[in-house]
């Protein structure tokens, strides 16, 4: 009898999953991203939306949830049912280096999301004015040295990886920086462009349309190899500083406690999405490195890169409250 029971309850149990499955999705699909419509992540968001919309046999509506770095969105979904239904578009900033920076963040990653699919990611370039004496990264290494003041460093945000990855480069090559956190991305580009600041680490994705207008020269980019989208400038590990060697990644995560076979339908999806052609010609285009990992992959990453962005934020001593 007991055993029989067993059998029964296993059974039951096993058919939670494949209900689950069964009835998802329920409804549009919500994808939320912090960062306003126009800008790389929106694309990255829009091309996954439009290409993995059809495979679920539900839209997939993209909503712009801008504030704070990509928090704003990381708590609405935190705060969502467990069904699915509603995901997010997280990334580096808010969420393997917000947790090392804020004290009081109102989501906590490891405990409030699960974790689907690396959908893209992209390298960070080292740009100047395009009225900068600086040709070449030897050059404003060597006048940054000599530089009675702190050579300013714009960021789109306290605590963005572009602010900590400024601090991870200086800390590299020897040099004091002093970062300028603008409200936006438009605002920090727009004071790059002017010559009000220095320089920046901005996202290939980003810069790749700049540089190749004339508004901007990159400097050397961060990847283990050169990016696609700036051919011709080198890399940091080719100008001697290995080190500096960090990138943006944009991952699919939905609620904590959604149930797994809906994980593993998410995962499959969004990675058939991706590997459609059109996709990814649009997300190339725009400067991006298609991914769509396994679950287990997309862990192993968020726990390397919590670790690397902690001693970072730790080693500058920065606190955002």
């Amino acid at each position: 009898m007991q055993t029989m029971l067993r059998r029964l309850l296993g059974g039951l149990l096993l058919c939670v999953p494949l209900a689950a499955a069964a009835q998802f999705p329920n409804g549009p699909v919500r994808l939320n991203v912090g960062f306003p419509p126009g800008t790389g992540p929106d694309i990255v968001a829009r091309t996954l939306s439009q290409h993995m919309g059809p495979l679920l046999g539900e839209s997939v509506v993209v909503e712009n949830k801008v504030g704070a770095g990509g928090q704003i969105a990381a708590q609405t979904v935190a705060r969502s049912p467990a069904d699915g239904q509603t995901l997010l578009l997280g990334e580096v900033g808010s969420i393997s280096i917000s947790p090392a920076t804020y004290r009081n963040l109102n989501y906590d990653p490891p405990r409030d999301f699960a974790p689907i699919s690396e959908v893209v990611r992209a390298d960070f370039v080292l740009v100047v004015p395009a009225t900068s004496p600086y040709k070449d990264l030897a050059a404003f290494i060597d006048a940054a040295k000599k530089a009675p003041d702190r050579l300013n460093f714009a960021t789109f945000g306290a605590g963005t990886p572009g602010h900590f990855g400024a601090e991870l480069f200086a800390r590299e090559a020897g040099l004091k920086i002093e970062a300028i956190h603008y409200r936006s991305t438009g605002d920090a580009v727009s004071g790059l462009v002017s010559g009000g600041v220095q320089a920046a680490f901005v996202t290939t994705a980003l810069a790749a349309p700049q540089v190749q207008g004339g508004k901007l020269r990159a400097l050397a980019t961060t990847g283990a190899q050169r990016t696609q989208a700036l051919a011709d400038v080198p890399t940091f590990a080719e100008r001697g500083l290995p080190a500096v060697n960090f990138g943006a990644w944009f991952a699919l995560f939905a609620p904590a406690g959604t149930p797994d076979a809906v994980l593993t339908r998410l995962q499959a999806d969004s990675a058939a999405a991706l590997r459609q052609p059109a996709a990814v010609k649009t997300l190339g285009e725009a400067g991006f490195v298609v991914v769509g990992s396994d679950r287990q992959a997309l862990q192993a990453l968020l726990t390397a890169e919590s670790k690397r962005w902690t001693e970072v934020v730790k080693a500058t001593g920065f606190r955002a409250d």
